[in-house]
């Protein structure tokens, strides 16, 4: 049923790419503490960088745990489901990295992401997940579901700010600076952008 794989390509990046929609998982050191769950989309804001490392754009959200959570300690989970054709579901579990945008690698990072206006959607970092294990399995119980398009209305809210109101925004937000256990989170203001 489930097997293992050295890299992400081949059949396997096919299948990656072609996925609207994508899951991370995330959690503190802390026994305790919230573990994160979270849908990711929108056309072009996902990418493979080489056969062990992806990326995708994190966007302007009501929360920040991922990044808390990368920021302690790094521990991330990828998944995808095929919601059309064979059944599968592909884990990738490694290690990330929130890389702000006053970071030195942001802007080659986000050449690997041209079919996505990123002005349109309140970018605050790029996460780049180096894979420590990839592995996928059947996948039998996923449902058939179409996917129709993406939804417009992030774009549509995030569009008109820049960062000096986006950084107020996230400052009114409960859990940006800090996650719901209290970890650092985004830091605020927000950072300039380095393109």
């Amino acid at each position: 049923m489930g097997k293992t794989y050295e890299r992400i390509d081949g059949r396997l990046r096919t299948f990656i790419e072609a996925q609207p929609v994508f899951f991370t998982a995330t959690a503190p050191l802390a026994a305790d503490g919230t573990v994160n769950l979270s849908p990711k989309g929108l056309t072009g804001s996902f990418a493979v960088l080489d056969e062990h490392t992806v990326a995708y754009l994190d966007f302007a959200g009501s929360n920040a745990e991922t990044i808390a959570h990368l920021r302690e300690n790094g521990r991330i989970t990828l998944m995808w489901c095929a919601f059309q054709g064979p059944p599968n579901i592909v884990r990738v579990h490694g290690r990330g990295e929130p890389v702000f945008r006053d970071d030195p690698r942001f802007g080659e990072l986000l050449t690997h992401f041209p079919d996505i206006d990123t002005t349109q959607h309140g970018l605050r970092a790029i996460i780049v997940v180096t894979a420590e294990l990839v592995r996928d399995t059947c996948g039998y119980a996923v449902p058939f579901m179409a996917y129709e398009e993406d939804r417009d209305l992030h774009g549509k809210r995030f569009a008109r700010e820049d960062d000096a109101s986006l950084s107020a925004y996230f400052s009114k937000k409960e859990h940006i600076a800090s996650s719901l256990d209290g970890l650092p989170g985004l830091p605020l203001p927000l950072p300039p952008s380095t393109v």
